[in-house]
């Protein structure tokens, strides 16, 4: 304690003995005052800082003065990149315009709508192969899943290299791990030769065994997981062998579900509206229904079984044309165009559906025997065949909805649509003649 109390008394003498005029000097530091004007001008005249500005706000503003008349420069070649971007700038200004019913000045660029990542199963068939040629021109990504179980690489050929477009070889009936916004599930034999080929991988494309998904529940259970739009093709065979005519969308149909060799076709079908609309209700997938009436065009299979693709065919081969029945039977045409325009236009609108889709021009089976005698060889015969089983009577869309809801109804005609279908088909079994001829 002593010295505890020694060292405080020598500490206490050493500062008295500091010199008062050492402790007056200190003084806060001064604060920096604020750079003069000047001195900021000077500052933006050095080094060139001021022309930098001037050229950057002169780029900035040639760019957007410009912007809105990209779209009206050069011609309209859907080949021709600067038309690609300008069709999309215009796309983006209706897609703006149109909900608000008022009048909206062009949307400048980078504000439009953004590019799309879209998968289309089946989309190596004669409906899927037109549907991604839309979707591509449109400037989207697209994503082909296809087994080519009916699907040709032939129909997607034209857009091998492209870096927008990608093919995938698989089945839907196994799971698959994608990042999409879309999914347009059109996977499924749809021919009669098809589906009555293997009846049994048809309908499990659309149902399950025991725990494993399959088909239209791979495709739902991923659109679910993603959060991603799914649209189903489905088709008027869910009317079966109609009483009403022509058909609405609320009927429930007419169909044999157990001896008809046509039900693998039509319950699977039906079986997947009933689960797109499961999830719908239950998960909250935005889903989209389409039933398709029949639809012809180029890249049909030559043998498919369709009429129209059988008729076009055996006209070509200089063969008979078979007419199954009495020929009495009626059916609508439209053609390949007109569906999938109206499919993009349900997958975009905002209501679930189903929607018909289809041609409400009505033929029997003799008067489009008729039309592609005129069109490709009018001393062509018709040999009449017994009717198939379950072979609906009558068959025609009522397209009022989708006219009311989607804005939407087929443009081309039969007489229009047949001959481009025609060329087509002449063009395939030419180059099947030759390569028979080789071998």
């Amino acid at each position: 304690m002593k010295q505890l109390h020694k060292q405080a008394s020598v500490n206490q003498r050493r500062d008295e003995e500091i010199p008062s005029n050492l402790a007056s000097t200190y003084s806060p530091k001064a604060l920096k005052h604020p750079r003069s004007l000047p001195r900021s001008i000077n500052y933006l005249f050095k080094e060139q800082r001021l022309l930098f500005i001037l050229v950057g706000i002169l780029i900035g503003s040639t760019f957007f003065i410009l912007q809105p008349t990209l779209y009206r420069l050069g011609p309209s070649d859907p080949n021709n990149p600067t038309t690609s971007i300008s069709r999309s700038f215009s796309t983006a200004h209706d897609l703006v315009s149109k909900p608000t019913h008022a009048k909206v000045g062009r949307v400048p660029v980078g504000l439009g709508k953004r590019r799309l990542r879209i998968v289309v199963t089946g989309g190596a068939g004669f409906v899927g192969s037109h549907l991604v040629d839309k979707l591509l021109d449109r400037g989207n990504d697209v994503i082909v899943i296809d087994n080519f179980f009916t699907g040709r690489k032939d129909n997607l050929v034209h857009h091998f290299g492209n870096p927008r477009f990608e093919l995938i070889r698989h089945d839907v009936v196994e799971p698959i791990l994608l990042e999409v916004d879309q999914i347009y599930h059109l996977a499924c034999p749809a021919s009669p030769v098809h589906y009555k080929y293997n009846p049994v991988k048809t309908i499990i494309s659309f149902l399950f065994n025991h725990t494993n998904v399959m088909g239209t529940l791979n495709m739902l259970g991923l659109a679910k997981r993603i959060g991603a739009r799914f649209l189903l093709t489905s088709t008027s065979e869910v009317y079966g062998d109609p009483l009403e005519h022509p058909q609405k969308e609320t009927y429930w149909g007419n169909v044999n579900p157990i001896a008809g060799e046509r039900s693998c076709y039509d319950e699977g079908k039906r079986t997947a509206e009933t689960l797109a609309m499961d999830y719908h209700r239950g998960a909250d997938v935005e889903v989209r229904i389409a039933r398709i009436f029949n639809t012809y065009g180029p890249r049909m299979c030559l043998d498919d079984g369709r009429v129209v693709s059988n008729f076009v065919a055996q006209a070509i081969r200089r063969q008979p044309l078979t007419v199954y029945g009495d020929g009495k039977q009626t059916r609508s045409f439209q053609y390949v165009s007109d569906l999938v325009n109206g499919l993009v236009a349900l997958m975009d609108g905002e209501h679930v559906g189903p929607f018909n889709l289809g041609n409400p021009g009505e033929f029997t089976m003799l008067e489009l025997a008729e039309v592609v005698k005129e069109t490709i060889d009018s001393s062509a015969t018709i040999e009449f065949r017994p009717n198939t089983a379950d072979d609906p009577h009558k068959r025609k869309p009522d397209i009022s909805k989708a006219k009311e809801l989607l804005n939407w109804e087929p443009k081309v005609s039969l007489r229009e649509g047949l001959p481009l279908m025609v060329s087509d088909f002449q063009n395939r079994i030419l180059n099947e003649d030759e390569g028979k001829a080789i071998n």
